[in-house]
């Protein structure tokens, strides 16, 4: 089975790859690695590349984009690009030229998916993380409807495909569902899913608005002190996970992964590491993940029950969009 074919439609009638590569990386991680991951992530079978403006990497994504059109390994059609509109650019006249910056650093025509990063409005400037002289960030007021009638501005300009969100619970996508004169509804819904945060009733919804969910830190939290408790579980140590991984004589990553498939969710996954990368797309593990033997109705049941609420937080409750804050991640 050839891993580039599998493919779920969204409601605008475009196609997202199943399984995408995340470019974040940690600051300290250089740049140029950024470059080289997403080539070889390229050259292996990858077509689904996320990426975002906070990344600061975004130069060298789309450089790695360009030098696998440039040498024959892929077209510009064949690569799904997600980028996300930052916090700072939430205001309705800094949409387009928030995206149009990202157009110019990536040197490509247009995106395949522009999302809304994180339903929560930051002081429009330069300091992606602006702050007041005691170290709290400052907040602004944005109508989040006005923020998508300016993306939906941007996919009828041709700048981006598709449309959607992140990280939005369950009562902001209504707000945008139910916001008059809608003409496009978001195509996805970004947000951190795992057995250990299964996003169950989120799903559910979206799943009944035709909106995909796209799953990141698809292995479980980063274990970042300041994001996530560290003396939580370690998911991919999990003892019912590990238990299902040897009985299929799979690893635990690729269940958790199949675990996301099988519930019909699009999943990034995320590795500098190239022995990683490359496991993730050989043809014989990704035949596991859509083909028979599947992983159980009773084992799903006991992967769904692995709920130790393992999350993480970044921005500080209080701010009018707090409901959101419960699954942030810089993901």
């Amino acid at each position: 089975m050839d891993p580039k074919s599998q493919k779920v439609k969204l409601n605008d009638g475009h196609f997202i790859p199943v399984l995408g590569f995340g470019t974040y990386a940690p600051p300290e991680a250089a740049k140029r690695e950024a470059l080289e991951i997403t080539k070889f992530a390229i050259e292996v079978g990858f077509r689904h590349i996320d990426c975002a403006h906070v990344y600061q990497n975004e130069e060298q994504v789309g450089q790695a984009i360009r030098s696998k059109i440039a040498d024959g390994t892929v077209k510009r059609e064949d690569i799904f690009y997600t980028s996300k509109l930052w916090l700072t650019s939430l205001r309705p006249e800094l949409v387009q030229p928030a995206l149009e910056k990202s157009l110019k650093t990536l040197q490509l025509d247009y995106v395949d998916l522009y999302i809304i990063h994180i339903p929560v409005a930051l002081k429009p400037g330069e300091e992606l993380f602006p702050k007041d002289e005691n170290g709290k960030l400052i907040f602004d007021s944005v109508d989040l409807c006005l923020t998508w009638e300016a993306l939906e501005k941007c996919k009828d300009a041709g700048l981006a495909k598709s449309i959607g969100v992140s990280n939005f619970n369950h009562k902001q996508l209504e707000k945008i569902l139910n916001k008059p004169g809608l003409k496009y509804k978001p195509v996805c819904n970004q947000v951190e899913c795992h057995p250990y945060l299964n996003q169950s009733k989120l799903l559910d919804f979206c799943k009944s608005h035709d909106i995909v969910l796209v799953a990141f830190g698809a292995l479980g939290s980063q274990r970042v002190k300041e994001w996530v408790n560290l003396n939580h579980p370690v998911l991919l140590e999990d003892p019912v996970l590990s238990a299902i991984a040897q009985k299929h004589k799979q690893t635990p990553a690729l269940v958790a992964l199949r675990y996301q498939i099988q519930r019909g969710v699009v999943v990034l996954t995320k590795s500098f590491n190239k022995k990683r990368v490359k496991e993730n797309m050989q043809p014989c593990v990704y035949s596991w993940w859509f083909s028979p033997p599947d992983v159980t109705t009773g084992e799903l049941a006991w992967l769904e029950r692995l709920m130790a609420g393992q999350k993480t937080e970044i921005l500080t409750p209080g701010h009018p969009s707090a409901p959101a804050l419960s699954s942030l991640l810089i993901h």
